[in-house]
């Protein structure tokens, strides 16, 4: 079983050795893949301006993830499909995508750190973090690579299925996404074990 840290303040990562920080994107929205990252940082090469990505602009996000690609020692995505999501649960997809992002990793850490509360199984010493892109530098890097990855496929689902605002609400259920799922119903990009979806899909049915 993973071991939880349960105080906000900042931790100090020394202790574990090489630490890999693990988080995934893309829980919530009704669309698209969740998406994880794996980041092993190089400690001689210091990234400023880490943290959670939501608290990070949009316009500034970017920039830092390719920072952060050309300065960390190693990093690695994962990601999990919406066929997957559908089958599995949307939590145990987030799992095999964070396993992917590991799994890829040309260099085996001592630890990994997960966002959150709950972890897969990596084989390895892992240990949950609650807030932990907020406190952990590697965790932070994680998430601002896994956010600006997902949002890249949102941008390209949204020329593949135009009308229903991917581009903007990147698949979250936003008043407008939920008007334009009850106009034109489900597209190949969505979830169909989410309830919004299922309802349009429902209705649709008894519609015909």
């Amino acid at each position: 079983m993973p071991q939880q840290q349960q105080n906000l303040e900042p931790i100090d990562v020394s202790p574990y050795g090489v630490v890999a920080g693990v988080d995934e994107v893309g829980i919530g929205p009704l669309a698209g893949s969740v998406v994880a990252c794996a980041v092993i940082l190089d400690p001689n090469q210091p990234i400023s301006d880490l943290n959670d990505s939501k608290l990070i602009s949009e316009k500034a996000r970017p920039k830092l993830a390719d920072r952060i690609c050309k300065r960390a020692l190693c990093w690695s995505l994962g990601s999990a499909s919406v066929a997957e999501i559908d089958q599995l649960n949307v939590l145990a997809a987030s799992h095999l995508a964070m396993q992917r992002a590991v799994a890829g990793l040309t260099t085996i850490p001592d630890t990994i750190l997960v966002d959150g509360n709950k972890t897969p199984d990596f084989g390895l010493p892992t240990i949950a973090i609650v807030k932990g892109d907020r406190r952990v530098a590697a965790i932070g890097a994680a998430s601002i690579v896994a956010k600006v990855t997902r949002d890249q496929q949102l941008y390209e689902l949204s020329e593949r299925f135009p009308g229903y605002g991917f581009e903007r609400h990147k698949g979250y259920p936003t008043k407008q996404h939920l008007q334009a799922l009850q106009e034109l119903g489900p597209c190949l990009a969505h979830r169909r074990s989410f309830a919004p979806v299922q309802r349009v899909l429902a209705e649709q049915g008894a519609a015909l």
